[in-house]
């Protein structure tokens, strides 16, 4: 497995793979196969799909250092990045099939609605991670500077799950919402238990 991830095709096929969700909800958009509200079904599966992605990313350097497989970070950042681009394809489907691409509707939506802002929060909160994602980035901000932007991620999560209970409560269904709840804050509690856990002492090899 650990020389499969380290093979040239891995990315590609990866990225292919991250490509599926969009694929498939186009196939159902054009194919009239997303229900009796299109509109509707595309909007939530678009954002189901960012908070997926969210999870995949904050799983990887927990299952890195668990499975002892450092050869999985070589895949975080794509994850990252279509964190990101579902984000956006989220926040375009609200505007365009929602708003109609009217600013100041939207901008009316965003101030009435708490979980419409907390939504475009969390998109304004992870433009600056995507922005910053290259090499170059990193070498633009420093190490110290750039691990402590991309912290962000942990109040991502928090405010991305924060969007999905107030979007559910609506119709009061929370099953999923406490999945994804579950997951997230495993996550970020072997986080915790990792930073806060005492090094273990060098024994030295003679």
């Amino acid at each position: 497995m650990r020389a499969l991830l380290l093979r040239p095709a891995a990315k590609p096929v990866v990225f292919a793979l991250c490509l599926l969700p969009l694929v498939w909800l186009v196939f159902g958009a054009v194919a009239d196969r997303l229900g009796a509200n299109p509109a509707e079904a595309l909007i939530r599966a678009l954002g189901d799909w960012t908070l997926r992605f969210l999870c995949l990313t904050l799983a990887v350097t927990p299952l890195r250092v668990r499975t002892r497989t450092p050869q999985l970070a070589r895949f975080r950042r794509m994850l990252g990045v279509f964190t990101f681009f579902y984000a956006c394809l989220h926040l375009l489907a609200y505007a365009w099939l929602d708003m109609g691409l009217e600013p100041a509707e939207i901008g009316r939506d965003i101030l009435k609605r708490p979980f419409i802002l907390v939504g475009f929060a969390t998109w304004l909160l992870l433009l600056p991670l995507a922005l910053t994602s290259a090499n170059r980035a990193v070498r633009w901000l420093g190490g110290r500077q750039w691990q402590a932007l991309h912290r962000l991620v942990y109040l991502i999560a928090g405010l991305a799950l924060l969007h999905f209970f107030w979007m559910r409560s609506g119709k009061n269904d929370f099953a999923e919402v406490a999945v994804y709840g579950a997951v997230i804050g495993t996550l970020l509690l072997e986080r915790l238990v990792r930073y806060f856990k005492p090094n273990r002492p060098q024994v030295s090899a003679r």
